[in-house]
């Protein structure tokens, strides 16, 4: 029998396969993205990751065991302190200083997701956040990990960082997410357990929508005010 992670994310696995042949996550593989791409995943991901934190703050709020607090906890911590190499890698590859690509506005799909997670956090327990938010640590390792595999990258990639990150993460949030996720599963009501398999869904569907926004370099349709370019070098 199934956990409830388990189900949930065979469940899902239309929308990983289709994040995973995505052509942004294809341009990882192959070193083929350009520097746009790459200035407008890292702008919005660095506004991601800000909400993602008040999201853990949040989560920490509704924690009745010191365990759970000390997860979230660790999780801001590794967010402020780890996953800025990632996008140091990007932003070498694009030559753009990190520095210059903080404090933008959200494009509407990372709006729309950072929405959508922050209500299931206000609105919802821990299972719902745990819920809301394992998709974005799940889906991160398993295409690090299939990069490694098969793209089999060497330092002279200009994505290895990238991919070495992510890929060869081996204590994941993602393994203690599931098992705190399938703890709650098993004594909440079956109403409760479908709002927390809706809760991943989209999450999931918004993590295919992150990659192809910063693939298509995705905007407001009508612009109410200028922004500051940013001067990036060709690749």
């Amino acid at each position: 029998m199934m956990s409830f992670s388990q189900e949930i994310r065979k469940a899902a696995d239309p929308v990983f396969e289709a994040i995973y042949h995505h052509p942004f996550v294809q341009g990882i593989a192959e070193g083929t993205l350009k520097s746009e791409q790459l200035v407008h995943y890292v702008k919005q991901d660095f506004e991601y990751l800000n909400a993602f934190m008040r999201i853990y703050g949040t989560a920490i709020a509704k924690c009745q065991h010191r365990d759970d607090m000390a997860m979230f906890n660790e999780q801001i911590g590794f967010v402020l302190h780890s996953e800025i190499h990632p996008h140091h890698n990007f932003c070498q590859v694009a030559g753009v200083p990190y520095e210059q690509l903080q404090g933008y506005l959200l494009a509407p799909s990372a709006h729309n997701y950072i929405r959508h997670m922050l209500t299931a956090a206000q609105e919802g327990d821990l299972g719902d956040i745990l819920a809301v938010l394992l998709p974005c640590p799940w889906t991160y390792l398993e295409i690090g990990k299939r990069l490694l595999g098969e793209v089999k990258p060497d330092a002279s990639h200009p994505f290895y960082e990238w991919i070495d990150f992510y890929g060869n993460r081996t204590d994941t949030i993602t393994e203690r997410f599931c098992q705190r996720l399938d703890e709650i599963a098993e004594r909440t009501t079956p109403e409760h357990r479908e709002r927390m398999k809706r809760h991943f869904i989209l999450s999931c569907q918004y993590e295919y929508m992150f990659w192809d926004m910063a693939y298509t370099l995705e905007d407001w349709p009508v612009p109410i005010q200028e922004q500051t370019t940013v001067e990036v070098s060709r690749v």
